[in-house]
């Protein structure tokens, strides 16, 4: 094993606590990230290229039909493999919204296509879900098991938002446990069922969740009503029965406490290392566990750490995620950190032996790859809601510096015309502007006119557009013009 220092090409400022990395056919993708960037990637998604102890991020464009994404904070993400029709894909439930809502949406994230030139498109689609619907949270985990020739996902923990009937002015915004219910959803039609475990008395959040065939392993995790991480270990069976499921939970011994750490596949069949994570709210787990999942249950035992250095052992808080095969990124935060205070430091952890193979064993293995020290501030850049974007809108090309993301683009925004393209009826004064809509949080909310040469950014205020439709049309794919090219209600009525 290795750990190697990583530098970051203009990017840092966008891998922040809360995002998601996703190995998907050979490639890995960025998503979650701090706030949207204003051109140089409009779907928020990006693929990551390591190499040389350089860590850049290519721009990844979507598919036509594809529906809007929010760079969510947190959410539960968990690997599909190829399945009769259905392509390999991700899915992708809960998170914060860059408004600091929790989504309670689930998300299908595939490959579109390859280009020759290593060019990837992306396809994503909103799963509609029916009957006992998981409400909306963040923390929690998400497993697929298979059984009977059939296979499910099974969702379970996370923290949300007080009931409305319960909220006072004081917790408006506080977060609770969510209940210890165990919710399975059918993949093909997308109805979802509740189950009740006596075992599962407590909500939980930031664990582990690793499944094999019918059965899921839940490790560790925090529970927030009770402020403790038990060492806690659970066996949840689904037999996928041809009338109704049948779920069975039994309580393990050597469980672990543990939070938020990252789940490493080694590329061997059913096993894993544990990185990361913590023992306690001023305790990082600087340990690593491999974990062997056999006919016999789950088995956890000590393996050698990297040899961390002094920056990472007397951190406070760390974060990161799986890079594919026995490979992870970890980030803490830099010294000087009054000064820069979104600087991190990175690093890559290889646990790779020499004549390891990478071949796809199928095992689902899912982590809330996270540190739940991350309070999930709003997010300072994602004032602007972005809407449909060609795919020949983004220049990419094979290698090279041009598709990288370029944060020296994100400060200054004098020169770009995002103050000074608007309508002609234009007010908005940036010397005396104040937030209108939650949604500008740090600049006005803006609509994109597709009208002219390369579309143009429209305040929403200067299209008298009142927040709900704003958030409305964040959610679909249609192309809008301001009301010097015809106004929006012309558009909706040509749709």
């Amino acid at each position: 094993m290795a750990l190697q220092p990583l530098t970051l090409i203009n990017c840092a400022g966008l891998l922040q606590p809360g995002c998601s990395l996703l190995p998907l056919d050979g490639d890995v993708f960025l998503f979650g990230q701090k706030g949207w960037p204003k051109r140089s990637c409009p779907t928020g998604v990006f693929s990551v290229r390591l190499k040389r102890g350089q860590f850049k991020l290519r721009a990844i464009a979507f598919s036509n039909d594809s529906c809007y994404l929010p760079p969510l904070r947190c959410p539960a993400v968990t690997h599909l493999d190829a399945w009769e029709a259905e392509p390999e894909c991700y899915l992708i439930h809960g998170g914060r919204t860059p408004n600091n809502e929790i989504s309670g949406s689930l998300y299908v994230l595939s490959q579109e296509s390859r280009g020759c030139n290593r060019k990837v498109t992306l396809r994503c689609r909103e799963k509609e879900l029916a009957g006992d619907v998981p409400g909306p949270r963040y923390g929690h985990t998400m497993s697929v098991v298979h059984s009977r020739g059939k296979r499910a996902c099974v969702l379970f923990g996370g923290r949300s938002y007080r009931p409305p009937g319960e909220r006072t002015t004081e917790t408006w915004n506080t977060v609770v446990d969510c209940p210890p219910h165990v919710f399975l959803i059918d993949l093909e039609f997308g109805c979802c069922s509740a189950h009740i475990m006596p075992e599962l008395a407590d909500g939980q959040s930031f664990h582990l969740a690793l499944a094999r065939e019918d059965r899921i392993y839940i490790l560790g995790g925090h529970t927030l009503s009770s402020d403790s991480r038990p060492p806690r270990l659970f066996q949840l069976r689904v037999e996928l029965l041809q009338g109704s499921p049948v779920l069975s939970c039994e309580t393990l011994d050597a469980g672990l406490s543990l939070t938020s750490a990252i789940l490493v596949s080694t590329g061997s069949a059913h096993e894993y290392i544990i990185l990361g994570g913590y023992r306690s709210e001023t305790q990082k787990y600087l340990e690593c566990s491999g974990i062997t999942l056999d006919d016999n249950g789950i088995h956890i035992e000590p393996r050698e750490p990297p040899a961390w250095t002094g920056e990472i052992s007397h951190s406070r808080t760390w974060f990161g995620g799986t890079l594919g095969k026995g490979s992870a990124l970890i980030a803490v935060p830099a010294e000087g950190r009054g000064v820069l205070p979104e600087t991190h430091s990175f690093y890559h952890v290889s646990f790779k032996q020499e004549g390891d193979r990478d071949a796809d064993d199928g095992t689902q293995g899912c982590s809330q790859e996270s540190t739940d020290f991350e309070d999930s501030a709003p997010l300072e850049d994602s004032e602007e809601l972005y809407f449909s974007r060609e795919p020949h809108e983004l220049e990419d090309t094979s290698d090279g510096e041009g598709d990288t993301y370029n944060e020296e683009d994100e400060e200054d925004e004098s020169q770009t015309g995002y103050w000074v393209r608007c309508c002609l009826g234009c007010q908005v004064d940036p010397n005396t502007w104040e937030p209108y809509y939650s949604t500008e949080l740090h600049r006005p909310a803006m609509i994109f006119c597709s009208r002219g040469e390369g579309g143009h950014w429209v305040h929403a205020q200067c299209m008298d557009l009142p927040e709900s439709l704003l958030m409305e049309f964040s959610q679909n794919s249609s192309k809008y013009f301001c009301l010097d090219h015809g106004g929006l209600f012309s558009v909706l009525n040509n749709q």
